[in-house]
């Protein structure tokens, strides 16, 4: 019979065992709590925390490892103990309806029985001798009479010891049977208590090791940036009040709303190049009461501005320069009367410094009018019908001024939304520096920009693109991990799992996981920011610490992220990753 008491070493029982885990635990928790609280340097003084936790951590983790082989070992006994079980349950049930049958045969043996007893009651009485000589009236018919009834005696003897031991035999049977059924449960009871114990000592044991863990990788992530601040770089600190034009694309949504555990990629600024003028950025100086002048300057490096009025524009079909047919010819006053880039309800100031910058802009992408512009935003929005307005005012009053720069209008480019930095300026910041809150100080949030600070998950700009099927720009762990490991391997199976849209023959998870031995799942990350742009990524992971280039994640981001999560930025990546 198997005993429930080798489960465990002979000298460690459950109560014991409680004893010991109770100690190391009191002893971790005491070493941890009695930390020095001050040292020179904060580094340092992160680091010596750090020490004492992994010192914890690996105490747990060597403490723990014995607990796990006792229970891979009773996991590994229980499994003989269920199939065990199944075999008796299985034998004692065939035992029951043999012993049904029996008892139903006995029914009629004991009614047998009772008739032998009777018999062989009669039998004995009418043996006697004297009563079979007179009885017969000769002495062959003695002998024969005597004979036969001395074999019906035995006969009625074998029967009543037959019956009466058959009886005897099933009741010890059901008797034994009754007793293995209660020492069959004693055991799975005894068996699932210590099971119990031991898998919940174990998972005490691993929550405080995660504990230890999140409490290192948060001390690392401080720790890096305080290096980041000393060398002139930092981790964003984002605020609660940039909404994106979709909520769930905000980092209002995304705190709010996305599951625990959760990541998103947001992005500094929208589709953008970042070169020459924000739009946004130019609302935002005009709010703080900066003029057309004060709001180019910021923005471009010119001579002067010219009057090129008298030029003529020819207009096409196509997404880029000189690349469809003709649709309209004009001046170039009546052209950018018809341009249609920001609101006519924006402050004068900020109106004025875009009409010149479309001028100034098709003049230089045209070669003076040689060449058509499109009418879409690969050059810059145009239609047939004048805007009117505001719009018009602001026109005519910079009638045919463009910016000029040694004899030539420059190439006046300009985007939505710049995140914060643009070039050749630099931080377009109200005091002109960056830092972790440069987010705040920025012109494109002083503007208003829905796309200042955004993870993006949509086709295009509206809120209402094509998502792929995705209603959220979130992230688990095993997806961020995923796209690590498409930054460690690439070929031409690193595309989305999500084929819906982009269809191919992508690599799993798991697949892409053993071809680049990567991870399979994100705890935490820190985010290393520079001038104007992602330094690096620092990933605490299930295989440690790894780090990336932010050039490289953005790569491998648009490469592999599902969906269409991207990072929409050109020639440059500057992002941040938030954790829920």
């Amino acid at each position: 019979m198997f005993s429930p008491k080798r489960l465990l070493p002979k000298w460690l029982s459950p109560s014991k065992l409680a004893k010991i885990l109770l100690t190391l635990f009191t002893l971790l928790l005491t070493t941890y709590y009695l930390l020095p609280t001050t040292f020179a340097d904060e580094i340092e003084d992160l680091q010596r925390e750090i020490d004492v936790l992994n010192k914890a951590r690996e105490m747990s983790v060597a403490a723990t490892k014995p607990l796990e082989g006792q229970l891979d070992s009773l996991e590994r006994q229980l499994q003989q103990i269920k199939v065990k079980l199944q075999t008796l349950t299985y034998t004692i049930a065939q035992k029951e309806k043999d012993l049904k049958v029996r008892e139903d045969k006995l029914v009629l043996q004991q009614a047998l029985l009772s008739s032998r007893v009777r018999s062989y009651y009669i039998h004995s009485y009418l043996d006697s001798p004297l009563l079979m000589l007179l009885s017969q009236s000769g002495s062959g018919d003695v002998f024969r009479e005597l004979a036969y009834r001395q074999a019906a005696t035995r006969e009625d003897q074998r029967v009543i010891s037959f019956v009466t031991e058959e009886m005897m035999n099933l009741l010890t049977q059901k008797d034994k049977l009754e007793k293995d059924k209660i020492s069959l449960a004693a055991l799975q009871v005894e068996v699932d208590k210590n099971a119990d114990f031991l898998d919940g000592e174990i998972s005490k044991a691993k929550k405080y090791q995660a504990d230890l863990s999140t409490k290192i990788a948060d001390l690392s992530a401080k720790q890096q940036a305080i290096l980041a601040a000393r060398s002139g770089q930092f981790t964003a600190s984002i605020g609660d009040s940039e909404l994106a034009d979709d909520y769930n694309a905000s980092i209002k949504g995304f705190r709010e709303a996305a599951p625990a555990g959760s990541f998103a990629v947001f992005s500094f600024g929208a589709h953008t190049h970042r070169k020459g003028m924000s739009q946004y950025g130019a609302r935002g100086r005009a709010n703080a009461g900066q003029t057309y002048d004060q709001i180019l300057k910021a923005y471009y490096s010119f001579d002067n501005y010219e009057d090129r009025s008298g030029i003529a524009i020819k207009v096409n079909n196509g997404n880029c320069v000189d690349c469809g047919s003709v649709i309209w010819t004009g001046s170039l006053e009546d052209y950018v009367k018809r341009i249609y880039e920001v609101p006519a309800n924006w402050p004068e100031a900020t109106l004025q410094a875009q009409a010149i910058a479309a001028r100034t802009y098709a003049l230089a992408v045209t070669n003076n009018g040689a060449s058509s512009i499109c009418a879409t935003e690969g050059c810059q929005v145009f239609k047939t019908q004048p805007k009117g307005g505001n719009w018009e005012n602001a026109v005519n009053s910079t009638t045919g001024k463009v910016m000029i720069s040694g004899g030539q209008s420059i190439k006046a480019y300009f985007a939505s939304t710049h995140g914060g930095f643009a070039s050749p300026i630099g931080w377009d910041t109200t005091d002109g520096s960056g830092g972790s809150n440069f987010v705040d100080k920025s012109y494109d949030k002083a503007g208003g920009s829905p796309w200042v600070y955004k993870a993006w998950y949509r086709q295009g700009y509206t809120a209402g693109g094509d998502s792929c099927g995705r209603s959220n720009p979130w992230l688990s762990g095993e997806e961020l991990a995923d796209i690590i490991n498409a930054a460690k391997y690439r070929d031409d199976r690193v595309t989305p799992v999500t084929t819906s849209c982009w269809g191919g023959n992508p690599y799993s998870h798991a697949e892409l996981r053993e071809k680049a031995n990567g991870p399979s799942t994100v705890t935490s990350v820190t985010v290393v920011q520079g001038n104007g742009a992602t330094n690096e990524l620092i990933f605490q992971t299930d295989k440690g610490e790894i780090k990336l280039s932010g050039s490289d994640f953005k790569t491998a981001f648009n490469i592999r992220a599902p969906g269409r999560l991207s990072i929409p930025q050109s020639g440059f990546a500057f992002f941040n990753i938030e954790k829920k």
